[in-house]
């Protein structure tokens, strides 16, 4: 799991351990409340690449509703 501080919210990328690899996923948070959680995004083949995914959507999430 990776964090950072985008534009005032707390996001997340996520790899979940998979048969075939890493699922990925992102959740945002303000405050101690989930904003949204995405599901998840796809299969990767590295942990960071899942992560990374992650935190894409969430950027993207971010700045299509902020």
């Amino acid at each position: 799991m990776e964090s950072e501080i985008y534009k005032g919210y707390a996001i997340w990328g996520h790899a979940i351990v998979q048969n075939d690899g890493y699922a990925a996923s992102g959740t945002i948070t303000r405050g101690s409340k989930l904003v949204e959680g995405s599901g998840v995004l796809g299969t990767f083949d590295s942990e960071d690449e899942a992560r990374f995914a992650g935190l894409d959507w969430a950027r993207a999430w971010v700045d299509s509703h902020g």
